[in-house]
């Protein structure tokens, strides 16, 4: 699907598309594992085994699986944004209506559309993550208010100043140190998360997602 970016770089963006789908109805005989977000720092990394300590506290193996991928962030700016750019931005209800944004991902262009819609998320309690194009970007005295559409739907996302913006890059294991924060999206399995992804922090950036 994607031939245009490097594949580290490219399959790095799937986490995020692929960690934003809102589950489907299925059939038991083909209902697939259920899906968690790890968020935490690296306590050490070898072969096939990432120890993580979480943002909770706990400290949990994860099992990556055959042909994990890995990718990084890099910072943006909020004026980067510009209509017709494809977004992830992880938002929380605003007391005066609408939402108000809790971090900012950009995708490159051979990304738009990934993952389109809106749905929970579970950065902070009663979050969503909206992944959609940018129709329209306007300056205000706090920051910047977008209008996004997806799926024939438009929202308003107000962006303060100071909220996280990032973009995906490329990384390699030597990127996997202790003490790198990581965002994982994973599978549940009987013997511990398993993972096909890893997106690391590196260069003082982290994934804020």
């Amino acid at each position: 699907m994607i031939k245009t970016i490097l594949p580290a770089l490219a399959l790095g963006l799937t986490v995020i598309a692929s960690a934003a789908l809102p589950a489907a109805p299925v059939h038991a005989e083909d209902q697939k594992p259920e899906q968690i977000h790890i968020r935490g720092s690296i306590v050490s990394y070898g072969g096939s085994a990432l120890k993580v300590k979480t943002r909770e506290g706990e400290t949990i193996d994860v099992t990556l699986a055959d042909g994990w991928k890995l990718a990084s962030v890099a910072n943006a700016a909020v004026t980067d944004i510009k209509p017709g750019d494809f977004v992830g931005i992880a938002s929380l209800p605003s007391e005066g209506g609408g939402d108000g944004a809790l971090e900012v991902l950009i995708f490159p262009p051979a990304m738009k559309g990934a993952g389109e819609g809106s749905y929970g998320w579970d950065l902070k309690p009663n979050s969503s993550m909206t992944n959609a194009t940018v129709a329209d970007a306007v300056k205000g005295v706090d920051g910047r208010t977008v209008t996004v559409s997806y799926q024939g739907k438009e929202k308003k996302i107000a962006i303060p100043d100071g909220t996280p913006v990032v973009t995906i890059a490329p990384a390699t294991n030597d990127d996997l140190v202790p003490g790198a924060v990581v965002f994982i999206p994973a599978e549940k399995a009987a013997s511990g998360p398993l993972a096909h992804q890893v997106l690391v922090g590196k260069n003082g950036v982290v994934p804020p997602m």
